[in-house]
């Protein structure tokens, strides 16, 4: 595990993966506008700090509950999106997704009734996943006020800005101690910035102009799918009936809820 604070983590990688892809950009000789950028800057900058807060709290997860748990807590996130909806985009709420939402709902109950017995902290991390999903969703919300900017330009400029707005934050609360930097902790953090977050959006985006939008929706959900199975045959993270159900819920419920939405714009 690296051995940073969640903040300095998610400073990193933001750095690292916004360095990534710009020089992605360059190297394929891609045109950034920054006239498009001009025009949606303020829903940028929002998103971004949004983005970074979203990394601290899923950081924090990790610390205090089981990757699995934190993993499906954070899947949550299409299910806030729906939830908020009616309120922030008009849209209306149909029995269909009121039913994901009390299926989403059942899930995160069964989730944390199995991991109250194992103390506050299993509780702690999960609040901390629904907290990175809460933010997770207003990136989202977000995202359907862009009108202008490409999804790379968008990407680049959000990672910039949740890397610049945490970098004040990190000096007044997280201190870096000389002693925890090591060779093998900077690796961790490249994998982390360059691996999981510049090259992982890099296939994202050139994915989705082969893929359709239902096939890159399906896609996405073996992200939380390996990381409950690598949880479980690597780190031996136990997972009882109780959080394979609620994990099933909830990540059956966010799927969806994605196809369905998805159908709605095709």
């Amino acid at each position: 595990m690296l051995p940073f604070p969640s903040a300095q983590i998610a400073l990193a990688r933001g750095f690292i993966g916004c360095l990534f892809l710009l020089a992605s950009v360059f190297f394929f000789r891609k045109h950034l506008s920054l006239q498009r950028i001009r025009a949606d800057l303020w829903v940028l900058i929002l998103s971004g700090i949004a983005i970074g807060i979203n990394w601290i709290l899923l950081f924090q997860s990790y610390r205090y509950t089981s990757i699995s748990n934190a993993t499906i807590c954070y899947y949550c996130a299409p299910v806030i999106v729906v939830v908020l909806s009616p309120f922030v985009l008009k849209e209306k709420l149909t029995l269909v997704n009121s039913c994901c939402i009390g299926a989403a709902l059942l899930g995160i109950i069964l989730i944390t009734g199995s991991s109250g017995a194992a103390g506050s902290n299993d509780l702690a991390g999960i609040l901390y996943g629904l907290g990175a999903a809460a933010f997770y969703a207003s990136v989202i919300l977000l995202n359907k006020f862009f009108r202008h900017v490409t999804n790379m330009e968008r990407t680049i400029v959000q990672l910039a800005a949740a890397t610049i707005s945490l970098f004040p934050y990190v000096l007044l609360t997280s201190p870096v101690d000389a002693g925890m930097i090591t060779l093998q902790s900077i690796a961790l953090l490249l994998v982390v910035g360059v691996i999981h977050t510049g090259f992982s959006y890099f296939l994202y985006f050139s994915g989705l102009n082969t893929l359709k939008g239902q096939t890159a929706a399906l896609f996405s959900y073996i992200d939380p799918l390996t990381a409950i199975l690598l949880s479980a045959l690597l780190l031996k993270e136990p997972m009882g009936l109780k959080q394979i159900l609620g994990g099933i819920l909830i990540l059956g419920s966010t799927l969806a809820i994605d196809i369905l939405a998805r159908q709605e714009v095709a």
